[in-house]
């Protein structure tokens, strides 16, 4: 007869091994959200395409057009896909993962399994629109002739930041709205906001001439500025390496990675309870 030991804080110390454990799991909720997202939609995936490339023509025409910003040297549509597509990817992973514990509340009341794989699920349905976004760019430089240079071989890293700042936040996001469900109004108001406080439609370069040196240095606060610029650069912007934008964007995404752990993790045992 096999025997069972009860020890406090077993379940505890394996945390992170729980996470490999229920590795199935998370393929699982990120399968299931996939095919659950355009199931019954006249076009399906090609929304994921739609949404992104539509803003990038509005932006395009509103802010290179209209109000004849400057592109830096990019044709404007490219000048605004290339931020567009990590900008999209982290308002869709803010929204997904802030009402992920909520969507799967019944799992969540009935059986033990690391939580963190819930959030960490929705972001990376979210990641997969970030690449079908990445194709549609791969064929927009093609038809401008606007080939990357050397540069691309660092798109893997402003990626993986856009994807932790992405994380981070939605952990925060999502532990708060378990308990605090007015943030299922507040996220789209953060999204919104955020879309115009980050250099989308614009070059950064235009903050310290419009608001001052002092104003730009507080806009680098976003996180997604150096992504952003940093996604720019890589596809050919004459505007210089933001390293100032990039290394506050790094020290600010690590500190909402860690703490976004951090207080997940100190706030999960209560989830069952109060969904």
């Amino acid at each position: 007869m096999q025997e069972l030991t009860i020890e406090a804080g077993k379940t505890e110390r394996h945390y992170w091994a729980d996470l490999w454990r229920y590795r199935e799991l998370f393929f699982f909720l990120s399968w299931r959200d996939i095919l659950v997202r355009y199931k019954q939609t006249v076009i399906g995936v090609l929304w994921a395409v739609l949404k992104p490339v539509l803003t990038a023509i509005v932006f395009t025409v509103v802010f290179c057009k209209f109000a004849n910003m400057p592109t830096e040297g990019m044709p404007p549509l490219i000048f605004v896909y290339t931020a567009m597509m990590p900008w999209q990817f982290f308002a869709s992973a803010l929204t997904e993962a802030s009402n992920s514990l909520i969507t799967n509340s019944n799992m969540i009341s009935k059986i033990y399994f690391p939580r963190l794989v819930i959030p960490a699920s929705a972001v990376i349905v979210c990641f997969v629109d970030f690449l079908i976004s990445a194709a549609i760019l791969a064929f927009l430089l093609v038809w401008y002739h606007d080939l990357p240079s050397w540069r691309v071989m660092l798109l893997p890293v402003f990626t993986l930041l856009a994807f932790l700042a992405s994380f981070g936040i939605s952990l925060w996001l999502a532990a708060l709205n378990v308990k605090y469900r007015d943030f299922r109004y507040i996220v789209p108001f953060i999204v919104q906001i955020g879309l115009y406080i980050s250099p989308v439609g614009y070059s950064s370069t235009m903050v310290p001439v419009k608001a001052g040196v002092l104003a730009s240095q507080f806009y680098a606060l976003n996180p997604m500025v150096g992504v952003i610029n940093g996604f720019r650069w890589v596809f050919g912007s004459n505007e210089p390496f933001d390293t100032f934008g990039l290394l506050v964007s790094l020290a600010i995404t690590t500190v909402l990675l860690f703490s976004g752990v951090k207080y997940f993790r100190a706030t999960e045992k209560a989830f069952a309870d109060i969904i």
